[in-house]
């Protein structure tokens, strides 16, 4: 949700990193900034996810202190490599420069800012296509990849099987695109949505976890307290 409370939040609850979803959500770019600002200062990682028609906004909004790019519908190695450009300055891409927040207004040199950001922003296509499953290797070959998220529910609606991520269809697609992260050395990160699925990709030595969306996590929790409230009258 855009809010810099929930971000706070989830980064007072102790996550390692919080998506700020600019495909399916708005985010104004002050709003914006503050909650990357707030994910920053309690130790929690901000990313954003956007869309591939938002990539020439990567710039502005790693300007702003985000820590990586989340590509949803990621289906082909020519986005990743599109991504990479904007996120990178040169000779890893073709990213502009700029002082402010990011080089603590001059007091961080520019150099020692581009050499750290060259070396640890993080990319991350999420594969959502039976495309993307396809492309797989050809994707983390392009070497810019830092790890792999997917996203099964959006897989399922591809693949014409309706709202069911957790279809056998569907598993074996992402089982098959975590067994090509592995091999190609790249981290993949698991949307586990049941103990058994957590379980097996636990017993796969698969050790990043998204965790859910906050507007489900609060909804759920506020359905239950009143649930729990009316049982005990």
């Amino acid at each position: 949700m855009t809010h810099p409370t929930i971000v706070e939040m989830i980064a007072c609850a102790g996550y390692d990193f919080v998506i700020l979803d600019m495909e399916h959500l708005p985010h104004s770019e002050p709003l914006l900034a503050q909650c990357i600002q707030i994910a920053q200062s309690n130790g929690c990682a901000p990313l954003v996810r956007i869309a591939e028609g938002d990539i020439a906004k990567v710039g502005r909004v790693l300007d702003m202190g985000a820590h990586g790019i989340v590509l949803s519908r990621t289906e082909t190695p020519e986005q990743v490599n599109a991504l990479r450009d904007a996120m990178y300055f040169p000779p890893n891409g073709k990213r502009g420069i700029t002082g402010g927040t990011v080089t603590g207004f001059g007091t961080l040199a520019l150099g020692d800012y581009i050499q750290r950001a060259n070396s640890g922003l993080l990319l991350i296509p999420m594969i959502e296509s039976q495309r993307g499953i396809d492309n797989i290797d050809a994707i983390l070959a392009t070497g810019g990849v830092s790890l792999v998220m997917e996203g099964a529910l959006d897989l399922a609606m591809d693949l014409q099987l309706g709202p069911v991520p957790h279809h056998p269809d569907v598993e074996r697609r992402i089982q098959h695109l975590a067994a090509r992260c592995k091999l190609a050395a790249v981290p993949f990160c698991a949307n586990p949505r049941t103990p058994e699925q957590q379980h097996n990709w636990q017993q796969a030595g698969v050790h990043l976890w998204l965790c859910g969306e906050d507007r489900g996590f609060l909804f759920r929790t506020l359905r239950q307290r009143l649930q729990d409230i009316q049982t005990a009258c």
